[in-house]
């Protein structure tokens, strides 16, 4: 082969084409716009890496770190937001606020269990269920409905505390600047994060993620007592955004007298939260009522709305009515004053006496009083030991829920002897309490569906290690247990700094808006 021959193939081969003309050949190597490289993997890799070489830049590396941080749970995220949750000095009702959320925890105990077994009966009901867990006290940790009277006392008191502060001090302009925000400001707070909840339900939905557990959500198998109506992918988009904003519009349905709103198409639990917005428009109503009244009016007045309340059967107003006469008494006894700072010469002897210990022990029996009657069963009282008598005092006209009739009872009590107690309110007043009391919103919104799109995961998984036969079916319970529960509290904690804070502060920000200013 010559050399002519020689240079002829080597332009073929790097130009590619079959030319039977070398000077064409030279003519096509000496255009530039047709001249290419040899293959290089390093080049080609650098040019499909190029997105992420430009996402390693620092603006967009910022981001993406920032945006993983906010994945990590707020206690994990170092001591500033550590004293976000629980800051150094704590208010005077902090403890109402880690009694919420411990209360929103065992809320999402009870859902995670009445599916898997019978929890609405107490211990000896009927001659059986004899298991420990159903024992007075223990039973609370899974007591949902119980947990629900606590909620309905702790918003009625914190909504009551500084009208009823402002009234007993005469401040006529914080008062009234003060209520009108509150009732403005009520149902941004309850509905807004309801909102976005129950919209990224929907978006689930049509995503499909719902049916990736719903054979599981309908088999008796593993299910075996309440299965909850697993929401439904409609034939087309349209119907389903439309039957998410009548939910929506649902929950508005105040004056109706409904025992439940809207929302439950989506999350069977959030009937609470029309529930709360009525009792609170209620109690704004009695508090702006009774404001220019005396004290003893007030509660002569409060004494017949409570009345008459009650004969109607509504416990949930009565707890949020409780609730205002609980922080009335705690102004009058000065439970939320602190203490004058005093010289140090005069402090022993100015210093405020302790409470005897009789007192302090009559009134810790007072909230362990509160908790037993907390306990009542959901169902069978009329033949549970400790509670066939007390049943029996349930007049007839209760006409809906006689459960609620002494967890109702049981919340405002407890409530009003952890008030007297200092060893109660160190337990609410608690990091982890304090924690789950700032998630409490966020966790009662994001149980329901977590456990639906992720536990059901984790609950099969476990099952299927464990088995079902037997004892194996409750070891497969708590198995899955370990890793539900830290699914539920990591996504509520997302949703809590992800939309429950910005809900809070737009509220405030729209009413500043809106204000007329002086």
């Amino acid at each position: 082969m010559n050399g002519h021959t020689h240079d002829s193939l080597a332009s073929e081969e790097s130009v590619g084409l079959l030319v039977d003309d070398p000077s064409q050949s030279d003519s096509i190597l000496d255009n530039p716009i047709l001249q290419t490289q040899p293959f290089s993997v390093a080049t080609w890799a650098s040019k499909l890496l190029s997105p992420v070489f430009y996402l390693r830049t620092t603006h967009w590396r910022v981001l993406i770190v920032r945006l993983a941080w906010f994945f990590v749970p707020s206690f994990l995220q170092g001591r500033s937001m550590r004293e976000q949750i629980r800051p150094a000095k704590l208010g005077p009702t902090a403890y109402l606020d880690g009694m919420r959320g411990i209360a929103a925890l065992f809320v999402f105990h009870c859902h995670y269990s009445y599916s898997t077994f019978a929890i609405a009966n107490g211990w000896g009901f009927n001659g059986g269920h004899y298991e420990i867990l159903r024992l007075p006290f223990i039973k609370l940790f899974y007591a949902g409905p119980a947990a629900v009277c606590v909620f309905f006392v702790i918003s009625g008191y914190a909504l009551s505390y500084r009208p009823i502060k402002n009234i007993r001090s005469g401040n006529v302009k914080d008062f009234s600047t003060g209520l009108s925000s509150m009732v403005f400001r009520r149902a941004i707070r309850l509905f807004l994060p309801t909102t976005i909840s129950t919209f990224m339900v929907v978006c689930l939905i049509r995503m499909g993620v719902f049916e990736w557990t719903r054979e599981f959500a309908m088999n008796p198998k593993y299910l075996r007592k309440v299965r909850e109506v697993h929401p439904k992918m409609l034939a087309t988009a349209h119907e389903q955004w439309v039957q998410w904003a009548n939910a929506i519009f649902g929950g508005f349905k105040v004056f109706s007298w409904e025992h439940y709103g809207g929302f439950r198409i989506y999350d069977a639990h959030l009937w609470t939260i029309p529930v709360e917005f009525r009792c609170s428009l209620y109690l704004f109503l009695v508090i702006l009522g009774t404001a220019r009244l005396r004290t003893q009016y007030r509660f002569l007045t409060l004494a017949v709305v409570t009345y008459v309340t009650y004969y109607n059967s509504r416990w949930e107003f009565l707890l949020f009515i409780s609730g205002m006469a609980l922080v009335e008494w705690d102004h009058i006894r000065g439970a939320h004053v602190p203490p004058p700072v005093l010289p140090s010469g005069e402090r022993e002897k100015e210093s405020k006496p302790a409470d005897s210990t009789a007192k302090v022990i009559s009134w810790n029996l007072v909230a362990v009083l509160g908790l037993y009657f907390l306990g009542q069963p959901d169902s069978g009282g009329s033949k549970t030991p400790g509670w066939v008598y007390l049943t029996s005092l349930i007049p007839e006209w209760w006409a809906h829920e006689g459960f609620r009739y002494w967890q109702g009872f049981g919340a405002v009590v407890f409530v009003l002897g952890v008030g007297h107690s200092v060893w109660w309110q160190r337990v609410f007043n608690s990091s982890i309490a304090q924690y789950f009391g700032k998630i409490s919103y966020a966790l009662y919104l994001m149980h329901g569906p977590v456990l639906k799109v992720i536990g059901m995961h984790w609950m099969k998984w476990a099952w299927g290690v464990t088995g079902v036969e037997g004892e194996w079916y409750t070891a497969g319970f708590f198995l899955g247990a370990c890793f539900c529960i830290p699914a539920v509290i990591w996504c509520a904690d997302i949703f809590w700094r992800a939309v429950d804070i910005p809900s809070v502060k737009f509220a405030r920000w729209f009413e500043n808006k809106l204000i007329k200013t002086d």
